[in-house]
């Protein structure tokens, strides 16, 4: 007969992780969600950044939809970084770390229309859930499903914040 169960993985006996992944595969699943961390800072503080600055005929509704967009890329920071210390790892420790390891590009431009705004958070969305995507991957390959459900949630609220981005420019273009 066939045996249906595998043998479990062991603990690190040192205790400074909690999971039984091996340790290339918990060093690479916590770089990525560390990498993913330091992109959720640059598109908060993009998306912090285009509120505070946008102006014009939609400015309340550009300017409330900003605010919560943020908020909740900020939210997500948190279980992601508790996953990386889980996984017996350490995450970013200053701004230099998030500047080092983003991946999404920053504007430091005076001026931006407001459909410049939202064009450009609607392709930094999008970029994240393709980033998100990736470590998907990674970790569906290694067997570690938490941080996948995590990925996951992440994932559906980057694609939703990318779904109305997407309406407001359908809309400005009469679509």
């Amino acid at each position: 007969m066939e045996e249906v169960w595998s043998e479990p993985k062991r603990i690190v006996a040192s205790g400074k992780k909690s999971s039984r992944l091996k340790a290339v595969e918990t060093r690479d699943i916590a770089a990525a969600l560390t990498a993913l961390i330091a992109d959720f800072f640059a598109l908060y503080l993009k998306t912090k950044n285009f509120r505070w600055h946008v102006s014009g005929s939609h400015f309340r509704d550009y300017h409330l939809l900003l605010d919560e967009q943020s908020a909740e890329i900020l939210a997500a920071v948190e279980p992601m970084a508790a996953r990386v210390r889980k996984l017996g790892a350490t995450t970013l420790r200053s701004v230099g770390h998030v500047a080092r390891l983003q991946r999404l590009l920053d504007n430091d431009q005076h001026y931006l229309e407001p459909r410049q705004m939202i064009t450009e958070l609607l392709d930094d969305n999008r970029q994240i859930v393709d980033l998100l995507r990736e470590a998907y991957e990674l970790c569906n390959d290694n067997g570690d499903f938490v941080s996948l459900n995590l990925i996951s949630d992440c994932t559906d609220d980057a694609e939703g914040r990318a779904w109305v981005l997407l309406s407001i420019m359908q809309d400005e273009n009469g679509e």
